[in-house]
Formats: structure tokens, sequence, C-alpha cells
């Protein structure tokens, strides 16, 4: 049974642009290669939004060397980027952006969550790019809700989507570029699941709602990080309470980490080619 590692909790919420109050549950300038190949993740929890006309979100920013993984479980978003690519992410939805060798991007509340208000519930996660893919064409994958597929844990409504990655017999729709999965849960209160992943494999799981003991032993209340040891390949977890939960895993990429802003990359000297890229206009245009 795998060992936990540390226990991250932040209960302080700050705002990403005017829409997106968020919890930032890990990120790579605190926690470096121990969660090697992901970077960043921010657990926008339940908010209630006001209808509005107003445009809420973030305004165009520019990344690179990255991708970010937006999973929606309420509320609806509307983006668009530099690449061509842009659509509506609703509750269910998966988009998965490879900033790659730069992109602009910007994202809003749809226009129809806006003016019908209600609660906007999402989590954005940062996954790295190997060396040698830092500057590949940037894309996006629009995962829907309906592609997606999902295993049954029990009988009373446990279950996980498999968004990236394998879990039993189900592969997830998104392609990535080094070994990783991303899976999504829920586990109702009472039940409890032995889940079984690649040894050698970075492990997180993330409480994002509710309360669980893992391997029989630890209490773990939602917002939370558990890191798993890369040594064996299984963890228990029983829930306390109704629960939400991701598990992601990954083979660690073992790559210098240096990054500023949106810009993620191996070296200084590749920071400073982003921030003059950006500058000149390599990355287009909205």
């Amino acid at each position: 049974m795998k060992k936990i590692l540390g226990i991250y909790q932040n209960k302080h919420m700050h705002w990403v642009g005017d829409g997106f109050p968020v919890y930032n549950l890990f990120s790579y300038d605190r926690l470096g290669q121990m969660i090697s190949p992901f970077l960043l993740l921010d657990y926008a929890a339940p908010y209630r939004f006001e209808p509005t006309t107003a445009q809420q979100g973030v305004g165009t920013h520019p990344h690179r060397g990255f991708e970010t993984v937006t999973i929606a479980y309420q509320g609806e978003v509307t983006h668009q980027d530099s690449s061509g690519g842009g659509g509506t992410i609703k509750a269910g939805d998966v988009q998965w952006m490879t900033a790659g060798g730069g992109v602009l991007h910007q994202e809003f509340h749809s226009p129809e969550f806006a003016h019908q208000g209600g609660l906007f519930e999402m989590v954005q996660l940062w996954v790295n790019l190997p060396a040698h893919s830092k500057m590949t064409p940037a894309k996006y994958q629009a995962i829907e809700a309906a592609q997606i597929q999902s295993i049954s844990l029990d009988d009373v409504g446990s279950e996980l989507r498999v968004i990236a990655g394998q879990y039993q017999e189900r592969a997830g729709a998104a392609t990535t570029f080094s070994p990783v999965n991303v899976w999504d849960g829920k586990i109702v209160a009472g039940q409890a699941h032995t889940f079984y992943v690649t040894e050698g494999h970075t492990t997180l799981l993330v409480v994002l709602s509710g309360e669980v003991i893992l391997n029989d032993a630890q209490h773990i209340e939602a917002p939370s990080l558990v890191v798993l040891s890369r040594e064996e390949i299984d963890f228990t977890i029983k829930a306390e309470q109704d629960s939400k939960f991701l598990i992601l895993t990954g083979q660690p990429l073992n790559e210098p980490i240096e990054g500023y802003g949106p810009f993620v990359m191996n070296s200084k000297a590749e920071i400073t080619d982003a921030i003059n890229d950006f500058n000149h206009g390599k990355f287009g245009s909205m």
C-alpha cells in the first residue's frame, strides 16, 4: 500500500480575473519535482454568481510550455485562443489545451450562464510538457461529457470518469505527451474502494469535497492534496461523507522546471525567449 508523503490544505480563496474564485491546492513553486509532471491545480469551489450582463472571467493572456486542463462541474465557460480554438465548456465537459510553443487565450462565463446566474464549480490543472515537446504547436481537445468513459465503483452511485490515461479496461478521451492518468471520481458515504496505479508514477489524490479515510488510517477533509509514494501500486479510500476527488498519476519528467507566470520552461534563457516572443507578437492574435 502506498505511503502518504504529505497532506496539504488551502482554505484561502483568491480571484483569478473577476470570474474564477479559486483555492490553489498545489503548485510547482512549492512542491517542485515531487508533483512532476503536474504543475498546479486551482479549484473553483461552488460559488454563486448573480445574473449579469457583464463579461466575467479572464481576458487575453499568454501561455507557453505546458497544458491546461479545465474540468467543469457546474456553470459554463466560453473560451477562445489564438490557434483558432474556441467553444463553450459545459457541466461534465473537459477542455485540454496544449499551449506548447505559445498561445493567447481568454475565458469568460458563457453568455447563457452569466444571464441566468447560478453555482459555478470547476478545476483547472496544469500538466507540464517534456522538454522535447515544449515548443509543439498549440492545440486544444474539446472533450464533451458523453465522450468520457465512466466506471461504476459500486451499486449505490460511486463512479470514476477516465479523462486521460486508462483505468481497468477504460481509456481516457484525452491524448497526452507523457504517460498521465486523470481520473475524476465521486464516492458515496460509507463506501470504500481500492485503486491501483502504475508503480513509479507520481500519485496525487485531490479531495475536492467531503471527507475520506485514506488507507484505513488517515482522515482527509476537503479541500486537500495528498501526495503518495511512487513505490507500491495501491491505496484505499473510504468515504465518511459523500465525496468528490481527483486521482492524478504520471511518469515524473525529471527535468528542470523554470517558471515565470504563464510560462513554464526548463531554463531562465527559455523564459527570456518566451517573454521576448510574446512582446514581439509571436504568439499570434485573438
